[in-house]
């Protein structure tokens, strides 16, 4: 089953065009970026599809079926920064945030050890961290025990420890299997945490698809030896590969997709007097790929 499913969709502002008919799927148990830079319309569709928006053109579904507000109440929401107030506690702010939404009352406690606050759970909203207030937003998103969860831009503003608390709390609520859709306009998010990527370029729709079949069309092997001169040598007598690189202390060789067979190159490298000290597969940055689609 689709969880979402976008057809031909378009959103103009006057003479702007902010979405110039966007068509993918999202599969059920996915976790499915919305990548592109700011501008490119990642607020903009996630805004039509909870229906803060609405379109100029196309149509989306939401469960195979058309939208309606039962199926919103499937959907766990993080679109802004949410209102809570910063003088009460967690329970008291879902307690507040569960009475809006009219469910989830009784989900207080699980929720809050889901996202790992509770500990934390009578502190003053204002005591916390970003990354503690971004767990605590998410953990609104999950009052109710929603299927699917819609997050824009979840880890922007926070450092390097926030931006690892919110990506494993991402992993382990796919791990619960949830459908996570969000939208970020950092590549190693996208690349660290997402199995499906949609990648928008000012409205228009790039490239969409297994994250696994976007971003490696090739395979790339990255070995070194002792004697990287001798390993270039050898290297050059090993057959099937399309490409040969020199870079930062290692060799990377290029093949067609599915015709690695690093026992071979072992074998290979070792029968010509080189023992290696290095021999792994190497998925094609996701960032090159980004900016090849891009640009």
């Amino acid at each position: 089953m689709a969880i979402l499913t976008v057809d031909n969709l378009t959103k103009n502002y006057g003479a702007i065009k902010a979405l110039k008919g966007i068509s993918f799927s999202v599969p059920a148990g996915s976790v499915f970026g919305i990548l592109g830079p700011n501008g490119s319309g990642k607020t903009t569709l996630l805004g039509i599809v909870m229906s803060v928006l609405k379109a100029s053109g196309g149509s989306y579904q939401l469960f195979d079926e058309a939208p309606a507000d039962a199926h919103r109440k499937k959907i766990g929401t993080l679109l802004e920064t949410p209102n809570f107030y910063h003088y009460l506690s967690a329970v008291q702010n879902l307690k507040i945030t569960a009475a809006i939404k009219e469910r989830g009352q009784d989900d207080i406690d699980r929720v809050l050890e889901v996202v790992n606050l509770t500990q934390r759970k009578n502190s003053p909203f204002s005591s916390y961290s970003l990354g503690m207030k971004q767990r605590l937003a998410i953990g609104a998103a999950l009052l109710g025990n929603p299927d699917v969860l819609v997050f824009d831009e979840p880890t922007n503003g926070l450092d390097p420890v926030g931006i690892a608390e919110i990506r494993s709390l991402i992993k382990k609520l796919s791990h619960d299997g949830k459908t996570i859709i969000m939208a970020s306009h950092l590549l190693d998010e996208v690349e660290k945490v997402c199995t499906h990527v949609a990648i928008l370029k000012q409205g228009d729709l790039m490239a969409s698809g297994n994250v696994n079949e976007i971003f490696v069309h090739e395979d790339i092997v990255e070995l070194a030896a002792e004697n990287l001169d001798q390993l270039d040598n050898v290297l050059s007598g090993l057959p099937g590969y399309t490409k040969k690189n020199r870079e930062d202390g290692a060799i990377q060789l290029f093949y067609p997709q599915g015709q690695v067979k690093l026992d071979e190159i072992n074998s290979f490298c070792f029968t010509n007097g080189v023992i290696l000290n290095q021999l792994h597969m190497k998925k094609k940055s996701l960032e090159s790929k980004f900016f090849e689609l891009t640009n």
